[in-house]
């Protein structure tokens, strides 16, 4: 076993005694000793349950004759950290879980490690752990919270208190409204119940092969969540005994598998951050054009909030797992040989786990002759302003926003574009930029969901375009153009753009462009000054120092 360098001969007598300080048992240390990574704490409402999982993943382990170790990790509710300086330490987060596990799964060799994550940058920070670390592991989420409803209406986070901000702000709502929506629209613990950040990537989990079947789309609240944990406390014992590690699961073939269920969801654009940086760590080559070539040919099965169908409607992630969850989404797309079923997850080949399921519910999940579209829910775009490309979740935009050419109205912070959208001063028409909110720039590559949130609230979110070095949650809906590289503060074409300039889209022909020529390009570029870092101490600081563009998943340097 793995553990025997820390526990087995006569020359680990005092690390022996140390566990039994612990009042762990000689036949506890002669069992395979699982690492329980979990994520809980007292401000995420997705994380606040965790210790329940994790002790039914404990009992599992046992009873499947392990011995289980638990281990915190940190975690930022990304929700909570917005709008204010603590979104910039979000991002900064994934690098942290990631070298946090590192350290702790090397300086204790578990022969195997449960990860029990559910919210934003700790699914991915776990994941490249995992690929990292390489030790038979496997993922068990703490699921998605219900929809809420007030006055007949269902609300969530996003649809709910975010936008609410913005229709309260045109005049929309009254005092007695906005508290009322507060008050409903997150109902319960888990995370946000609509195909957010943290359900995308709990989805693209389970896709990845690294989570059981359900781990995506069961409810927190749902005691087959519980049921789920204890399968795979019992199921880490059965991949150490065969030796099956996340490097024979995470291969390119699973990516492959991942990044086709992300775009037929309509998965979140933090995605394309944090799939690239998986990547990385499992060792497989990955490149931002390879997600066009899979939307390409990808059929969008679902609208889940924060997309919205014609009529206006929204279906939850509840209704995704009643409609048969990701095994079903995977056999809908199976059927058109979109995916490797021959791939390896946690439970077997994708075969497998696909034979018997079932959609339960085609108006949830759409068949590919009914698609929403023949495209899937993501779109890299290319162009003078982003060499390196930008992303747009094309899933969530307005027919009319696919193409169109707007006056650029430039903003060097979240803070001034948020004040200028509520004041009102932003027009039909119009296109937000938004820079110097990259990866370098922000520090952190904050998210900006409230300035989204607020054109949506108002009412311009089919006449208003927003483009940025920045990011977006996975809750934003419209023309949010994210990500665009390379960076502002690394001296990229949108740094250059001025108030009043045309900025073209077409989102169809994965393209945006800053309609000025060359010449005065170069010229802006010559007189550019790269200005001073807006943090220049601690671990903002540090991340600004190391980290890469957001085409590459803003991953360190290596």
């Amino acid at each position: 076993m793995r553990s025997d360098i820390m526990k087995k001969g006569i020359e680990r007598t005092p690390h022996r005694a140390l566990f039994k300080a612990i009042g762990y048992t000689d036949e506890q240390l002669k069992r395979p000793i699982i690492g329980v990574v979990n994520s809980f704490n007292e401000v995420i409402p997705g994380h606040i349950h965790l210790n329940t999982i994790a002790r039914a993943v404990k009992d599992g382990i046992l009873m499947a004759g392990g011995t289980p170790m638990e281990f915190p990790t940190i975690g930022v509710c990304d929700g909570i950290a917005m709008g204010h300086i603590g979104m910039k330490y979000s991002l900064v987060s994934r690098e942290l879980i990631a070298d946090g596990v590192e350290i702790m799964a090397n300086a204790y060799p578990f022969d195997g490690l449960v990860f029990i994550p559910n919210c934003d940058k700790i699914v991915p920070g776990m994941l490249m752990a995992a690929a990292r670390v390489n030790v038979p592991s496997i993922f068990i989420s703490g699921g998605a919270m219900l929809k809420g409803s007030y006055h007949g209406k269902n609300y969530d986070l996003i649809s709910g208190g975010f936008e609410a901000v913005g229709e309260y702000a045109n005049g929309k709502l009254s005092d007695k409204e906005i508290q009322g929506i507060e008050n409903a629209c997150c109902p319960t613990c888990g995370s946000c119940s609509g195909m957010y950040t943290a359900n995308t990537m709990n989805c693209i989990t389970e896709a990845l092969g690294m989570g059981l079947p359900g781990n995506g789309t069961i409810p927190a609240v749902y005691s087959e969540r519980l049921r789920l944990a204890k399968n795979a406390g019992m199921q880490i014992m059965q991949l150490v005994k065969d030796d099956v590690k996340p490097s024979d699961i995470m291969t390119p073939k699973a990516f492959e598998n991942a990044i086709t269920v992300d775009v037929a969801l309509g998965g979140s654009t933090n995605t394309v951050l944090h799939i690239p940086a998986i990547a990385s760590e499992a060792g497989v080559k990955f490149e931002l054009k390879t997600i066009n070539e899979i939307s390409g040919r990808t059929p969008n099965l679902c609208k889940l909030s924060p997309a919205r169908r014609a009529d206006g409607s929204q279906h939850f992630i509840q209704d995704l797992n009643d409609a048969g969850g990701i095994p079903a989404v995977m056999k809908e797309l199976a059927k058109k040989k979109l995916i490797h079923e021959d791939a390896k997850t946690v439970a077997g080949p994708v075969k497998e786990i696909i034979k018997n399921a079932e959609n339960l519910n085609t108006d949830v999940i759409r068949t590919a002759e009914n698609a929403y579209s023949q495209q899937g829910g993501l779109a890299i775009l290319f162009g003078n302003i982003a060499p390196e490309g930008a992303v747009v979740k094309q899933s969530a935009v307005a027919p009319e926003m696919m193409k169109r050419e707007g006056r650029a109205r430039v903003f060097t912070s979240e803070e001034d574009a948020q004040k200028a959208i509520l004041g009102k001063k932003i027009k039909p028409g119009d296109v937000v930029v938004i820079i110097y909110e990259g990866p370098k720039g922000g520090p952190g590559m904050r998210e900006m969901l409230a300035p989204t949130a607020a054109i949506a609230g108002m009412g311009l979110d089919k006449d208003v375009a927003l483009i940025t070095d920045g990011r977006f949650s996975g809750g934003t809906r419209g023309a949010a153009i994210g990500h665009i590289s390379p960076e502002a503060m690394e001296g990229g074409p949108i740094g250059l753009v001025r108030e009043g300039d045309t900025i073209a889209i077409d989102i169809k022909e994965r393209s945006i462009n800053l309609k000025i020529d060359d010449a005065e390009m170069a010229k802006r570029k010559s007189e550019w000054k790269q200005p001073e870092p807006k943090i220049k101490s601690g671990v903002l600081y540090r991340y600004s120092q190391m980290v890469t563009s957001a085409s590459t998943g803003a991953i360190f340097k290596k």
